[in-house]
């Protein structure tokens, strides 16, 4: 079995912050119709916690992130292509408490 490469929360921030991104064609219906702003997805990559590691997702390994925007919970999914210096929002939910425990961040 081959390595399998998580993905590096420093060099997403900081691709973020640059503005080196793009947004999933589902990111952005499932933000319209959850009426989540691009702006709180932003937001909760940059400062909230990561949950979940997906390193054998591809094309390129994600992650789930946990973050609190104006006392909502969101879950964010982003993925990381280190080689070529790019991330990308793959989708973002309210996570239920059907699904997470009351910290959000435990699956039941």
């Amino acid at each position: 079995m081959g390595e399998e490469a998580s993905l590096e929360q420093a060099q997403l921030r900081r691709l973020l912050r640059e503005g080196r991104f793009e947004w999933s064609k589902h990111a952005l219906q499932r933000m319209a119709k959850r009426n989540i702003a691009q702006a709180d997805v932003l937001d909760a990559l940059l400062s909230g916690e990561r949950i979940e590691d997906y390193p054998r997702d591809k094309p390129y390994p994600s992650a789930l992130f946990l973050g609190w925007v104006r006392e909502r919970v969101i879950h964010v999914v982003a993925a990381l292509d280190a080689a070529n210096d790019w991330a990308y929002v793959i989708t973002t939910y309210e996570p239920g408490l059907d699904h997470f425990g009351p910290d959000f961040r435990t699956r039941r």
